[in-house]
Order: structure tokens, then C-alpha cells, then sequence
């Protein structure tokens, strides 16, 4: 799988989404904005229904809850993270990240544009909340 960057600031979502359908950006932002989503809405970083939505608009599912995270080694081979988790005026909000277990492998994908290796190996740096699982497979 492959690194997709977030070309909005709070763009994060559609760039995760993007990099688990296989898409670029732009073309995961069309999408978005046809279901009435844009990276300005700051729900989607501060709520769940619009990454499910998007995801399954590129014919993939997600777990119907959120899982609290326990350990790397318990992720599903495939999973939206929400880390950087913070509180701001009572709401919830998060940076969306994709992990990756693949063969004898696993990283997470960040989409943040400043950084300057979008696959991380750095679990140590990374403070996830809580994660989404996300089939491997398409649900269409």
C-alpha cells in the first residue's frame, strides 16, 4: 500500500481513504464532494461517519465500532488509527492514520504533507486513541 498526501490541512480523512481505495487525492476529494464532504467541515476529524462513507463509496468496509487501542501487535492487518486525539470545546478530535500488517511487515501510513517519510516505522512516536477496522478486501 501506498503513502497518499493530504493536500488540505484537515485533509487527512480523504487522504487515508485515498491510500486504502488505491486513489490519488484528488480523486478521493471528487468523491468526497460529491457525498458532501470537504476537508474545511471539521467533522471529518472529529467524527467517524464520513471516512465509512467514503470508504464504501470506493466499495470498502469498515467495523461498525470503534476499538480501543491496546497494543501494535493486536491491530487487524488493516485499520484507520486516530492518534494525536485531543479535546477541543468538548469535541473530540483526531489526525486519521492507516495501519498496515502485511506478510512479516507492518507500518502506518501518515498523510501529513510536512512530514519527510510518509511510511512510519516509529510506533513509539505515535499515541493512538482508538481504531476502525477496515477489510482487506472490497465489500462490492
Amino acid at each position: 500500500m501506498k503513502p497518499v498526501i493530504q493536500q488540505e490541512r484537515t485533509g487527512c480523512g480523504i487522504a487515508a481513504v485515498a491510500a486504502i481505495a488505491g486513489v490519488s487525492y484528488d480523486r478521493a476529494k471528487r468523491v468526497a464532494r460529491a457525498l458532501g464532504i470537504s476537508a474545511k467541515d471539521r467533522q471529518l476529524w472529529s467524527d467517524t461517519r464520513y471516512v465509512r462513507r467514503l470508504l464504501s463509496r470506493f466499495g470498502r468496509s469498515a467495523g461498525s465500532s470503534v476499538q480501543q487501542f491496546r497494543a501494535w501487535d493486536a491491530l487487524p492487518p488493516l485499520a484507520l488509527l486516530a492518534i494525536k486525539w485531543h479535546r477541543e470545546g468538548g469535541r473530540s478530535f483526531w489526525h486519521w492514520v492507516v495501519f498496515v500488517r502485511e506478510r512479516d511487515r507492518r507500518y502506518v501510513l501518515d498523510s501529513k504533507k510536512s512530514l519527510a517519510d510518509h511510511v512510519r516505522i516509529d510506533f513509539w512516536r505515535m499515541r493512538p486513541k482508538w481504531y476502525i477496522t477496515v477489510d482487506r478486501k472490497g465489500n462490492r
